[in-house]
């Protein structure tokens, strides 16, 4: 019997030079039975490579693979392999709301976003390093989930929002901005006359959730609490340059381009818009 061990399994059976399939079929106590181990093998790369997705989304991703698998049986194996996880309990993140700055009323309550470039959804958080914490600022397009816009810093100022609005700005020119709406919450960083001018000059609508209502900009934190989710929790950033670069290719190489999303059909971000491009 294999002693258990805090490596992750594939560590673990690379070390003994054994694979995964006889690990669980020999080294735990997993009731998968044998025909099942190469199906387990398979769940367990898309845990490895997704540690947030739960067994609807593994379901999806085994069928892109031609895996034609019930999800009441990936729930099971999941279950029975102890591939399924707790979900952290979602923190709101303090917005600085005590300022003089203009407030704009919310314009996307209710509205239905049908191509891109119609809302952009921005939010700030801290990210945590060994010693010490940084900012991230995004931008993320409604219509397709994908993270158009990003920084860190470690000053929440409006410098780093401005970043991240060139850089959005920058990717998503090509589209236009006609009937653009910027959704933000009321922090001062959004509403800053730099940041506003900056807007306006595009002729981009600015919209902002109400005060202490974190709700109205849910997407915005729907994406934060992904990337801490599958990204920040399960890593130790030693650094600002280390935090940099494991952000960076998780929104760029793994959010935009190959994690499933169940609001947009269970693709990622970037072949959906291309899918929708390619229909109009």
């Amino acid at each position: 019997m294999i002693r258990e061990s805090n490596l992750p399994v594939k560590n673990t059976c690379t070390a003994v030079g054994m694979s995964r399939s006889n690990y669980y079929k020999y080294g735990k106590q997993v009731n998968v039975c044998d025909t099942e181990l190469p199906l387990l093998n398979e769940i367990e790369n898309i845990t490895l490579d997704f540690p947030g997705y739960g067994y609807r989304q593994v379901t999806k991703q085994l069928h892109r693979q031609g895996k034609n698998v019930n999800h009441k049986k990936v729930l099971r194996i999941m279950r029975e392999a102890n591939l399924t996880h707790k979900k952290k309990k979602f923190k709101l993140v303090t917005t600085n709301s005590d300022h003089d700055f203009p407030i704009y009323k919310n314009l996307v309550k209710n509205i239905t976003v049908t191509h891109p470039n119609q809302v952009w959804v921005s939010d700030i958080t801290y990210i945590r390093l060994i010693n010490d914490y940084v900012y991230l600022a995004v931008i993320v397009d409604l219509f397709s989930r994908k993270c158009i816009g990003w920084d860190i810093s470690r000053n929440i100022d409006t410098t780093l929002a401005i970043s991240v609005l060139d850089m959005a700005i920058n990717t998503r020119q090509h589209l236009g901005f006609n009937d653009l709406i910027h959704h933000s919450d009321q922090g001062m960083q959004y509403a800053s006359h730099e940041y506003v001018n900056q807007l306006e000059e595009l002729g981009i609508r600015i919209s902002m959730s109400r005060r202490g209502n974190p709700y109205d900009n849910a997407f915005a934190e729907s994406f934060i609490k992904t990337l801490k989710a599958e990204e920040v929790y399960i890593k130790e950033y030693r650094t600002f340059g280390e935090a940099y670069r494991n952000i960076k290719e998780f929104i760029e190489l793994v959010y935009n381009k190959k994690r499933l999303h169940s609001s947009i059909g269970y693709l990622p971000p970037d072949e959906f818009e291309a899918l929708k491009t390619s229909l109009t």
